[in-house]
């Protein structure tokens, strides 16, 4: 199956396009700063997913859907920073915080099945 085709693949992708659009409206000041930084952390998710899978070895893809995951969490940080930073309303902090803790365990099942 094509790493394009996965669930945990277009769920992050998706995030990914919602982060670009919420991060759209936060401050100029932070263009370089928490903007970029998120979207990067976002980005991250998917670019290391689908450099994992076109490794030969399983024990490469392994390690960047590690990565993948460690992106996760530091979404997942940005998010409450720019919720206490009032860039994000909390249902927009909370919905998005609830569907990456669903990437990252979808993550560690995809890890764990490459055993």
């Amino acid at each position: 199956m094509l790493i394009e085709e996965m669930d945990v693949f277009k769920l992050a992708h998706e995030l990914t396009l919602e982060v670009y659009t919420k991060t759209a409206g936060f401050p100029d000041s932070e263009k370089y700063g928490l903007v970029s930084q998120m979207r990067r952390a976002a980005s991250s998710i998917c670019m290391n997913l689908a450099e994992g899978a076109h490794r030969f070895g399983t024990n490469e893809y392994r390690h960047f859907i590690g990565i993948s995951r460690g992106s996760c969490g530091e979404i997942k940080y940005q998010l409450r920073l720019a919720y206490d930073l009032a860039y994000l309303v909390e249902t927009d902090c909370r919905e998005l915080t609830e569907r990456y803790e669903r990437v990252s365990k979808m993550l560690t099942k995809l890890h764990s099945s490459l055993k």
